[in-house]
């Protein structure tokens, strides 16, 4: 978790990070070949940085890949989730997911793709605008999986960053999704830390947590916090086994710690100092003989 300083503050006011593309796919998008470098006038604005959400946005809202890899995720659910209730005796605690919202089961590429081709950053007003709209709509195979733990009785708790002041809102999209479990005891937002550990744990104080669902690491496990790219890929490398059986991913390559882990966390540099953190990330050809 990122510390409370003020070039912070709008990074923790979100329910993740502030919107970025693959680096693999900046690469291609902006040069056309990967080695050329950045820019370097002092006018590269946010709406020159935002471009680079084009591709990944274009590919959430259009790519039947992404549609697969979602069906994917949840049909994966499913089968570990039938795993674990055959697993359960008469005297164990009742079982439960835990799920993140946003890019998790619900999706808010439409407010990524408003951002392209206006030159500002994120800010909690214009995201709190969009979420008080309850305009997102379900991630394929999202609301299935998540009704068909209902009538296994599975409870299912929404450990989100969205702002607890967003609740109403926030239960009317998911409400309007016939999302199950969407009442007080099982949204569990963000109120004074963006940590999610201490929410998990207080349900995993009262039920067995089957799986967790989430298209950021710190979904599951606080550990994956960090602010360094190496640390991510180390802490993902010793919990592979996990992948697949308790966690279940989705994929979200618009925002998330990945980029704030190539700003080692300062979300506060420049739309070019990004860009270039963002480029130096890169693996490049050497290019044709």
């Amino acid at each position: 978790m990122l510390p409370e300083t003020p070039h912070a503050l709008s990074f923790l006011s979100r329910p993740r990070l502030a919107p970025a593309f693959s680096a693999l796919i900046i690469g291609i998008a902006l040069n056309g070949c990967a080695g050329q470098q950045p820019p370097t006038s002092a006018t590269y604005s946010n709406a020159d940085l935002n471009e680079q959400l084009v591709m990944a946005t274009a590919w959430m809202q259009s790519a039947a890949e992404y549609r697969a890899l979602s069906f994917q995720a949840f049909n994966v659910a499913r089968l570990r989730l039938d795993q674990a209730l055959e697993a359960q005796k008469p005297e164990d605690r009742p079982l439960a997911v835990i799920v993140d919202c946003d890019e998790a089961v619900i999706d808010n590429t439409p407010f990524e793709a408003w951002l392209i081709g206006r030159n500002e950053q994120y800010s909690s007003a214009n995201w709190n605008a969009w979420v008080e709209d309850a305009q997102a709509r379900a991630l394929p195979g999202a609301q299935a999986f998540l009704n068909y733990a209902r009538s296994r009785g599975v409870e299912v708790f929404y450990v989100t960053n969205r702002d607890e002041r967003s609740l109403a809102a926030t239960m009317k999209n998911l409400k309007q999704l016939d999302f199950p479990w969407v009442d007080e005891q099982h949204m569990m937002l963000r109120t004074d830390a963006s940590d999610k550990q201490p929410r998990r744990e207080a349900v995993m104080a009262t039920h067995d947590v089957a799986l967790l669902v989430g298209d950021n690491l710190a979904d599951f496990d606080s550990r994956y916090d960090a602010d360094d790219v190496a640390t991510r890929n180390a802490r993902v490398i010793q919990d592979w086994a996990q992948f697949g059986e308790r966690y279940i991913v989705l994929p979200n390559p618009t925002y998330g710690s990945w980029e704030a882990a190539l700003y080692k966390g300062d979300f506060s540099l420049s739309p070019q100092e990004k860009n270039q953190r963002r480029r130096e990330a890169l693996r490049v050809w050497s290019g044709p003989e």
